[in-house]
């Protein structure tokens, strides 16, 4: 895997590994205090789109943080752990409601997650647009 800064449109082949890999992840967004807000959620990473994908629902916290932020999109970062192993990606957030871009997000949901999540009529997609990657190996 990569140590330190990667790309985010062309991984190495390790570190989009470890994100294809059945992990739970941390998604932080600011509070409009500027406190951090961090919650577990899964992530999908799609380097040849240069986006990070995260469903939930359209009440949560994480997404009025994001709206919060206005059409320009809210700084974020997701994160997973293993061990020594760790990977960042950051960029800016919006919210699609999209039912073609929510399906698309569930859709890799299911093949990272191996589980095809309920049906949901609040689900909303958080659409990351990545602006950096870190990582150590």
């Amino acid at each position: 895997m990569a140590s330190h800064a990667v790309d985010p449109r062309r991984p190495d082949a390790a570190y989009l590994s470890f994100w294809r890999e059945r992990r739970l992840c941390t998604l932080t967004t600011l509070r409009s205090d500027g406190s951090p807000h961090v919650v577990p959620v899964g992530v999908t990473y799609d380097p040849e789109a240069g986006l990070a994908r995260v469903i939930t629902n359209k009440s949560s916290r994480k997404v009025a943080h994001v709206l919060a932020a206005g059409p320009e999109g809210a700084r974020v970062a997701v994160c997973q752990v293993d061990g020594a192993r760790w990977a960042t990606l950051e960029g800016l957030a919006r919210v699609s409601t999209d039912p073609a871009r929510v399906a698309e997000a569930v859709r890799r949901y299911a093949e990272r997650y191996e589980r095809t999540p309920s049906p949901n009529p609040s689900r909303v997609a958080i659409e990351i647009e990545l602006t950096a990657a870190m990582g150590r190996g």
